[in-house]
């Protein structure tokens, strides 16, 4: 949306600049005045180059003459900002596509460790992909999706990068069952207080397309150890 703002500025401003003017050039600047309308114009440029490097120049110089005299004027005044919307939605669709496609790496090495961890003994999958191992089973009651809960974790990419760890920063953490990644909210609702499991998740359930910035890359499988300590 930005992009779309700095162009729709840059035609705004650039309504200043005919083609009569373009041909004088100037060689200094004798006025405030000057300065100011040089200063707006770098401006303005600078703004159109890094959020619209494919603009026609020749197209936006006519528009600009077009729109100073109201003549010949070649989209309707209702289909400027459809027709500016439409195609920035389309180039940042575009860019993000190859940007993430720079992380199918990611995906492709979390559906390997996924296939050959689920052969492994205790290891179990439940129907949404989510892959886990009890390292210690409690007596207590399980959650649900309306509590809040009590627990320490350790979470590592497939690599073993640690990532996050209430552990390591030695304060457990509290929350509620629906306000985690979902394969945590599905994960905590198979424990029961005192229990301690190991979570594979595939990156659909983890963080997907957006993680955060950090470690966390897009489509990442990743694995937490969860010991659920209490529910509130």
């Amino acid at each position: 949306m930005s992009s779309i703002r700095n162009t729709l500025a840059v035609l705004v401003i650039g309504t200043l600049f005919s083609c009569e003017n373009q041909v004088k050039e100037v060689k200094s600047l004798e006025t405030e005045l000057d300065s100011v309308s040089y200063a707006v114009g770098l401006s303005m440029s600078s703004q159109l180059k890094n959020g619209f490097e494919d603009v026609n120049k020749e197209i936006l110089i006519q528009a600009i003459r077009n729109g100073l005299d109201s003549t010949n004027l070649l989209l309707d005044s209702k289909d400027i900002q459809k027709t500016i919307q439409t195609y920035f939605q389309k180039k940042q669709e575009e860019n993000k596509k190859k940007e993430l496609a720079k992380f199918e790496v990611y995906k492709k090495e979390g559906l390997a460790f996924l296939e050959a961890n689920k052969t492994k003994e205790g290891v179990k999958t439940t129907e949404s992909g989510l892959q886990y191992v009890v390292l210690k089973e409690g007596k207590g009651r399980k959650p649900k999706t309306t509590d809040r809960v009590k627990v320490h974790y350790h979470g590592t990419t497939v690599d073993g990068t640690v990532f996050d760890s209430s552990v390591d920063r030695g304060t457990p953490s509290e929350f509620g069952v629906t306000q985690v990644i979902k394969g945590w909210t599905e994960g905590l609702q198979l424990m029961t207080v005192g229990s301690k499991y190991k979570f594979f998740i595939p990156q659909e359930l983890a963080y997907g397309a957006n993680p955060r910035p950090g470690i966390i890359k897009p489509y990442m499988a990743l694995i937490f150890e969860v010991e659920l300590l209490d529910i509130k």
